[in-house]
């Protein structure tokens, strides 16, 4: 269910220069902004926890996800480029499972990595709290694959959807409005973090079973209709 060569193209393509700076950016941001916050108000669990969840997983991470399980099909898709790929003795699951692998690996080394950073620098994981969001921004950056991905392959406007889901449906309902909390991976990610770190830190809406489970639910039902539709594409171009 992996294949070194699509693996080769899609990171390619998702480093390539003008991604490769939008990355490095956010990371970037968030260090920045962590060591300003620790300068200044020195080491406090409570400003580490809001920063790391207000910032890093609430905004960084779904972006990052956006960039990441968009790219590694969608461009593909719309310049038509993805015929040629799917030509190749390659099997579609092979070639899905693949890219998620990929949009995972991508997501999780400019989301996770850098959070554990910023936690560091903020409170040097006082109340695991470091650790916590990292354990969040894993677990967040698996589902953001899959459902970005499967955006991806559906809509030629996945990126624009992508940033509505990322900046207003997580970053403002998924955080404000009660009903829209139990669907948002932000708050299922929230659940495990809330597991790890210090009482009082970390507040998620849904409890950690129903996250788990929606989190895997989500990430393999969008997997598995993610290349029920990239079938249908190719039928469709054989047609």
């Amino acid at each position: 269910m992996y294949n070194p060569t699509v693996a080769r193209l899609t990171y390619r393509a998702l480093l390539g220069r003008r991604r490769a700076l939008i990355l490095f950016a956010l990371p970037a941001l968030l260090i920045v902004i962590s060591i300003a916050v620790r300068s200044f108000t020195g080491v406090d669990d409570k400003v580490a926890a809001d920063l790391l969840g207000g910032f890093g997983l609430a905004t960084m991470v779904p972006l990052i996800g956006v960039i990441a399980g968009t790219g590694a099909i969608g461009p593909e898709i719309d310049d038509g480029s993805i015929v040629y790929l799917l030509a190749k003795p390659v099997k579609r699951p092979t070639i899905i499972m693949t890219k998620l692998i990929v949009a995972i690996a991508v997501t999780m080394a400019f989301s996770a990595i850098p959070t554990l950073i910023a936690g560091f620098i903020l409170n040097g994981n006082g109340q695991q709290i470091a650790v916590a969001y990292t354990v969040a921004a894993l677990a967040a950056s698996i589902a953001y694959s899959a459902l970005f991905l499967l955006l991806g392959t559906v809509s030629r406007h996945a990126v624009v959807f992508g940033l509505v889901y990322a900046l207003i449906w997580e970053s403002l309902f998924g955080s404000l409005v009660s009903g829209a909390k139990t669907l948002s991976v932000q708050q299922w990610a929230l659940a495990l973090a809330e597991k790890v770190s210090g009482p009082g830190f970390v507040d998620s809406s849904v409890s950690l079973p129903t996250a788990v489970t929606l989190l895997a639910v989500v990430t393999v039902g969008a997997t598995l209709y993610a290349g029920q539709k990239l079938r249908r594409l190719t039928l469709a171009g054989e047609e």
